[in-house]
């Protein structure tokens, strides 16, 4: 995957001078041999200072950690930890921070080698919150070296998202279409998380294209491209265009990303799109987001940034699709009642028009747009790729501004069915336990739109914390009947 960041994360042991050094420094040592022993070597980095007790030792360490190129930090308590020195080293490392506590291991120790980091971990989130820093401390922060390493794994693709979307550049082209204002939301809150945005017209765009006509590299997209498509390219009139587009976007990239080094695309894509370009993006747009360079549809913001969140903390291609349209009863009577532990109000269809990669496609087939076609000529709507989606696990999932400048998420576990949708389009038929209690009580009670990203695999543990830590008010999910929600009808 291109245009995500690779993670190295730096591993610093703090002490209490008033505690022996020699438990942080070998604590330290366990859990670093234990990590690599389990994950291997190239994602961690053992900073050399054997610990850090003084806020002199902190910047020294720091100092370490920017020669060596680390991006992401662990603070680890080997004993109760100094409060000013292990915060101001999460306070001035540039890039998302973790801490976890060293667990004592016996009986036999807890005299002279008693480390109280259970105790220290208390007073590290305090002075955290004192210095208003954000860190990423988990569920259960206290434990022995191999439970500290899986710690420390599982922090990897959270950190990969907060330094992608650090050092992320969105660029759109053309306003919402008339009549969809769904999606539009204020931008002040990506400013907040760091990212930039570059917002263009879609007749920059238009000029763009026809400045790469007759563009040499064109054959050799379009030889990649039905290499790709195989048996589905039905339209192969429609890729020399397609090719031709994917090269002016790929350039508007390399050309326009600044002072950034990630880029997602938040596209037009109608109405007066297909009508001068002659043919719609939705195939261009499942390339590039394929690639790990997310291009969401109707020029929705919040959703490309979701999908490139996805596609950090999954390392794994995403896509965008409409919450759209209820299972019918007698499909799902006849092919997911008996066969399935879901209800009815826990089925629903995602589609959109054909902007999913082929590899989470069964049977990809290059086609026209059958909604455009109802009132223009077919010739004009070619370049989706469609077909059901590849069963399996995903995950549903949306990070929003409100129309008020709050910044909301949900995410929700699921899976995409084996059931053909006898429909048209990017389409799958889509299970989450509890979707209807989901559906009015998170969705519609919080105002979110109709596009929601889709990770392929269960990723809403790693999301959940990516929400917290870039400052979500509120963080939706799918929760069991036991825990209404606060808007639930009791009776």
């Amino acid at each position: 995957m291109q245009n995500i960041p690779e993670v190295k994360m730096g591993i610093v042991a703090v002490s209490r001078d008033c505690f022996p050094e020699s438990l942080s420094v070998n604590r330290r040592k366990a859990l670093v041999a234990a990590y690599q022993n389990k994950y291997g070597k190239k994602d961690i980095y053992e900073c050399p200072i054997c610990i850090v007790e003084s806020e002199v030792q902190a910047l020294q360490a720091i100092e370490d950690l920017q020669k060596a190129k680390c991006n992401a930090l662990c603070v680890y308590l080997g004993n109760f930890g100094p409060e000013i020195s292990e915060t101001l080293l999460a306070q001035k490392f540039d890039g998302p921070v973790m801490f976890c506590a060293a667990a004592e291991e016996s009986s036999a120790k807890l005299m002279d080698d008693r480390g109280d980091a259970y105790c220290g971990m208390l007073n590290a989130s305090y002075n955290l919150k004192l210095r208003n820093v954000k860190a990423y401390i988990p569920e259960y922060p206290v434990g022995d070296a191999a439970y500290c390493a899986d710690l420390i794994h599982d922090f990897l693709p959270i950190a990969r998202a907060i330094i992608g979307l650090r050092s992320l550049k969105i660029i759109s082209f053309g306003p919402r279409p008339s009549n969809f204002l769904a999606c539009n939301a204020p931008i002040k809150q990506l400013y907040n998380m760091g990212v930039e945005i570059e917002e263009n017209s879609e007749l920059d765009l238009f000029e763009s294209f026809h400045k790469h006509d007759g563009d040499k590299r064109i054959p050799e997209v379009v030889a990649d491209m039905e290499k790709e498509l195989g048996k589905g390219n039905k339209k192969p009139e429609i890729l020399a265009k397609l090719a031709q587009y994917e090269l002016t976007l790929l350039d508007w990239i390399e050309a326009h990303k600044g002072s950034k080094r990630y880029v997602a695309i938040a596209g037009k894509c109608w109405p007066a799109f297909q009508t001068q370009f002659g043919f719609v993006p939705c195939y261009v747009n499942s390339r590039l987001t394929g690639k790990g360079i997310p291009v969401s549809c109707e020029v929705d913001i919040y959703g490309c940034l979701s999908e490139y969140i996805g596609a950090c903390v999954s390392e794994d291609a995403v896509t965008l699709l409409d919450i759209n349209n209820s299972v019918p009863k007698d499909m799902f009577d006849g092919e997911i009642a008996e066969k399935y532990d879901y209800a009815f109000t826990d089925t629903f269809m995602g589609f959109h028009c054909g902007n999913t990669c082929s590899s989470k496609v069964c049977n990809p087939t290059m086609k026209y747009q059958k909604i455009m076609a109802r009132s223009l000529p077919i010739e004009v709507t070619n370049g989706t790729l469609e077909g059901d989606l590849t069963p399996g696990d995903i995950t549903f999932y949306r990070l929003q501004s409100t129309a008020d400048n709050h910044l909301y998420a949900y995410v929700a576990q699921g899976e995409i069915l084996p059931v053909a949708t006898n429909s048209f389009g990017g389409i799958g038929v889509f299970a989450i336990k509890e979707m209807g209690r989901f559906y009015r009580h998170v969705l519609i009670e919080n105002g979110f739109p109709h596009h929601g990203a889709v990770a392929f695999g269960h990723y809403g543990k790693a999301l959940y914390e990516v929400f917290k830590y870039v400052g979500a008010e509120k963080i939706g999910y799918n929760q069991p009947k036991s825990v209404p929600y606060k808007t639930e009808n009791p009776f």
